[in-house]
């Protein structure tokens, strides 16, 4: 199975970004807020280190990679 970036490389699903809002750098987690203002907590080990203002994909309450900022080339 291959599935290209900002997508589940187990099941393929899309990642959802979110932005940190706050990290517990000794829990692994990050509060984080979705497009919609939704806040939800994510586990951040796979994407250490994360930081508040970061954009981080997720799946599954789980960070998989760090989101391109605003206006990067691809």
């Amino acid at each position: 199975m291959s599935c290209d970036g900002g997508h589940c490389v187990t099941c393929c699903d899309e990642a959802l970004p979110v932005r940190v809002v706050r990290v517990a750098p000794e829990r692994g987690l990050a509060l984080c807020e979705g497009g919609d203002g939704a806040r939800t907590t994510v586990e951040t080990a796979l994407v250490e280190p994360v930081a508040p203002g970061d954009v981080l994909l997720v799946h599954a309450g789980t960070a998989i990679a760090h989101a391109a900022p605003e206006g990067a080339a691809a």
